[in-house]
């Protein structure tokens, strides 16, 4: 608030200084004599002016003439404007008839003056208020700029945060089910199961936090799924990995991996009574890090109605609040080696 009422003041300092040097330049233009009649007159129009519109900025701030506002108020901001200009033109008038700053050889009345005035000086009211009023349509539209920023932040955190909600529980249940299966057909391998969940759970809440996550730290939470799904298909359940290893240090959305390969254990190995294959590639293609999901199966109808509406939503959102257009998400039918493909592209990270 002290910084604005700052700047108001160098501009109404600055613009009426600017206003007075004017007339000193036309005055050295024309070869007029610079009088001490002349500088009074200059200086009093100066400080004149300074107060009167300062007057009315009081009144445009009381009366909340400050844009925007509505239609209704133009008239009342016409009216004082006018009554502004009326005072400032007639003061004007009596200081200079008080203190004899006229030439005495030419015999000026009061009122004759202020007309005078009132036709030549009343542009400087009306400018002035073009100015800040033209100030205040930039800073409004600047401020309506910022607070469409923050809002459209706030939206993408919210989304972000709403659908990492419901990622892990989505993964829990699944998992859970994978346990509850084991219990009584194997007692010592669902105790292994549990400690593989806790060791996910464990990853899960240390990356829940952030929106981007290293590729390391996400793939030993798909090799601890993989490990407990393996215990529920055995031999059915093939698992192949393609790392570039210069992929590990790229930052990939949290749990967004996994849910990938959940979806090929669920709508592909396990629609197998022979089970297949779950194959991971990460690597460096066309200026993007493309990270990849394969698994044996097809697809019937779209993508969409294979893969779980929350699993492909919440990835392709996610890559659009995080990366915009810069990164992109495809599932595809790979129908020559039987299998479905589901192709994440993301933005390379330069790592130093």
């Amino acid at each position: 608030m002290r910084l604005k009422s700052s700047a108001y003041w160098w501009c109404q300092i600055g613009g009426w200084l600017f206003y007075s040097l004017t007339w000193v330049f036309f005055a050295f233009l024309f070869e007029q004599k610079y009088t001490s009649m002349f500088y009074s007159r200059l200086i009093m129009y100066m400080a004149s002016g300074l107060v009167f519109t300062h007057i009315l900025r009081f009144f445009i701030i009381k009366y909340d003439l400050r844009p925007p506002f509505p239609k209704q108020k133009w008239l009342k901001l016409a009216i004082l404007i006018l009554l502004i200009c009326i005072l400032y033109n007639y003061t004007n008038s009596q200081l200079v008839e008080w203190f004899k700053l006229f030439d005495p050889t030419k015999k000026v009345s009061v009122l004759k003056r202020f007309w005078g005035n009132l036709i030549f000086d009343s542009p400087l009211i009306f400018i002035w208020s073009s100015i800040y009023f033209i100030w205040h349509y930039v800073e409004l539209g600047r401020k309506t700029e910022v607070q469409k920023v923050k809002l459209e932040t706030m939206v993408k955190e919210l989304e972000l945060k709403t659908i990492k909600s419901h990622i892990n529980p989505h993964f829990i249940f699944n998992a859970l089910n994978s346990i509850r299966a084991l219990v009584d057909e194997n007692p010592d391998r669902a105790r292994t199961a549990i400690t593989e969940l806790s060791n996910i759970l464990r990853s899960s809440m240390q990356t829940e936090k952030l929106e981007l996550a290293p590729l390391e730290k996400e793939l030993s939470i798909v090799k601890d799924y993989l490990a407990l799904e393996y215990i529920r298909f055995e031999d059915r359940l093939k698992i192949e990995y393609e790392i570039d290893e210069d992929t590990l240090d790229q930052p990939v959305p949290p749990m967004m991996l996994q849910t990938l390969v959940e979806n090929a254990i669920k709508h592909g190995i396990s629609k197998h009574k022979e089970g297949g294959v779950v194959r991971i590639i990460s690597d460096f293609t066309n200026n993007h890090h493309e990270l990849i999901v394969q698994n044996t199966g097809k697809l019937n109808g779209t993508a969409e109605d294979v893969i779980d509406g929350f699993g492909i939503d919440s990835t392709r959102n996610r890559l659009k609040i995080l990366f915009g257009t810069q990164a992109s998400f495809e599932i595809r039918d790979l129908k020559e080696i039987g299998m479905v493909e589901a192709i994440v592209k993301l933005p390379i990270k330069e790592i130093y």
